[in-house]
């Protein structure tokens, strides 16, 4: 940026900072802050924006001279921030602006809901603080609801190990044409990879026992992740939907537990700090601000007529494992057929969210609805001469939540549902069944589920077997990392299987490794 137009940028800082000083009557604007400066790039974890709808969208930010840091390097005191909306690149034309205060009580984490946009628009934002100017971000608002949009195009994204990889192919995202991601959980991971599977070092570890995670954990590592230029710029181009899973917090947690935390108080402590992390460094809307151990992520979003999405949230809810620890193949909990996974009070979403999410999908008049979630509904076990074998932390050792989810689909009124999917580490197109394991049974919806971005999967042995065992399970790749391109139109939706050879490097790029069609009115992928 060149000296003269950061000096015009730091002068209208200035003057709107005078002007709210001199004007403005809300809470924040009583707080004497006095004005702070450093020489050292506050804006270290770059930009971001979330949750379009039509009028609004969610700006996010964090300033952290020194990241590394739990504080991020910042004075134990308020912060006064800048941010524009602009209709253009150079801030010619600004649609929106004002001033804001970075608290150190949340980390000096900015969650803006900018309100008062144009549907169907798309804009550009900055914030400028501390005599610094961040990087541009580029973003979109929703369509007007009552207009139907020639297509909607988004990426579906899971699992980014920061040792297993580069993120390489958030960078092919960045460069896409998209108007969405759809980043379906383990944004970080709180584990170690040895040092044989390890392709870069994360520079922070976290303590031995789950027990002694803090926040100055959480916060440390989830601002490590962001420091990668590729994540930024993925951030930066594109507004973000974003679902959780397991590893934001620790590997396998159900709701008030996991397998190697089983002390209630401790592991609620543990997710207590996790949520505040996850809800300080991504671009979710300021009031999913944690209530403790307890965040409300769930929503509803609207693409004109044209699509509805529903994110979920299937970890803080879920029921306890039953059978932890039995039979593991190949590092995760695979299972024979426990005598307990069956029973019918075991849930994934919790009783409230399915009767939510079964009653919005009836009432909803959109040509599609995607149902985003963190992982594989379809089947996934494999047929042994000793029973089914199949992984604990997911669907299948919830056969009972999984029918009902299935059934509230499978609702008359509802058509053109499509579930989204990531967590297992392949890429997936499945028809999913009224009755899962019955052929018999009508195909009610199509599924769609994403590989990782670095993160290893099963072995081709294994990934063959898999789909031998499900023949519902139409396509599966497990040893190649990926994304999948969701191109959506009234007509039809076409899914573009990305993927690339395992590990990701810096020099990686991906190829289609398959295609398929879902016909709107026809419930199940074909591949073309």
């Amino acid at each position: 940026m060149q000296r003269r137009q950061l000096f015009r940028q730091l002068s209208r800082a200035a003057a709107m900072l005078a002007w709210q000083q001199l004007f403005m009557s809300n809470a924040s604007a009583q707080v004497e802050v006095m004005p702070w400066t450093t020489s050292t790039n506050v804006f270290s974890l770059g930009v971001a924006s979330g949750e379009p709808r039509p009028d609004s969208v969610v700006l996010w930010t964090r300033l952290a001279p020194l990241p590394s840091m739990a504080d991020g390097g910042m004075p134990p005191r308020p912060v006064s921030v800048i941010w524009e909306v602009a209709h253009d690149e150079k801030f010619f034309r600004v649609a929106r602006s004002g001033s804001t205060l970075a608290l150190p009580e949340r980390a000096h984490a900015l969650h803006l809901d900018v309100e008062g946009l144009a549907p169907g628009r798309e804009y550009f934002y900055r914030f400028i603080a501390a005599g610094h100017v961040s990087p541009i971000g580029r973003t979109r608002t929703a369509p007007d609801p009552a207009s139907r949009p020639a297509r909607l195009k988004m990426a579906l994204a899971s699992c980014q190990h920061y040792e297993a990889g580069h993120f390489t192919l958030h960078r092919e995202m960045a460069e896409a044409d998209l108007d969405l991601v759809l980043f379906v959980g383990d944004y970080i991971y709180d584990t170690e990879l040895p040092g044989m599977h390890r392709r870069r070092q994360h520079p922070h570890v976290f303590p031995k026992a789950e027990r002694d995670y803090t926040l100055e954990d959480y916060r440390i590592h989830h601002a490590s992740y962001k420091l990668d230029a590729d994540l930024q710029a993925n951030h930066a181009a594109h507004p973000w939907l974003m679902v959780w899973d397991d590893h934001e917090v620790v590997n396998d947690y159900t709701g008030s537990g996991s397998p190697e935390l089983t002390d209630k108080a401790e592991f609620l402590k543990v997710r207590t700090a996790a949520y505040r992390a996850y809800y300080e460094h991504l671009p979710v809307s300021a009031k999913r601000m944690p209530n403790g151990p307890a965040m409300h992520l769930r929503d509803r979003y609207e693409w004109g007529q044209l699509a509805e999405l529903w994110t979920l949230d299937t970890r803080q809810h879920r029921g306890a494992h039953v059978c932890h620890g039995r039979h593991p193949i190949e590092g995760g909990q695979a299972l024979w057929q426990c005598r307990k996974e069956g029973a019918a009070s075991r849930t994934v979403l919790g009783t409230e969210q399915e009767d939510w999410l079964a009653d919005s999908l009836v009432a909803s008049t959109r040509d599609w609805k995607f149902i985003v979630q963190s992982t594989q509904v379809s089947p996934g076990g494999l047929r042994t001469p000793l029973g089914r074998v199949y992984y604990e932390d997911g669907w299948d050792a919830f056969p009972d939540a999984r029918e009902r989810l299935l059934a509230a689909i499978g609702q008359p009124r509802v058509q053109d549902v499509v579930l989204l999917g990531g967590d297992v580490h392949r890429h997936v197109a499945a028809n999913l069944r009224l009755l899962p394991k019955d052929r018999s049974s009508p195909i009610v919806a199509s599924e769609i589920v994403t590989s990782s971005i670095t993160s290893k999967g099963l072995s081709e042995f294994l990934t063959q077997w898999m789909r031998m065992s499900n023949p519902d399970l139409l396509h599966l790749r497990s040893d190649q990392r990926g994304y999948v391109l969701l191109d959506v139109t009234s007509a039809q939706m076409v899914a573009e299987f990305r993927a690339t050879a395992h590990p990701v490097t810096l020099e990686s790029k991906t190829q289609v490794q398959a295609r398929y069609v879902i016909d709107r009115g026809v419930p199940g992928p074909r591949r073309v």
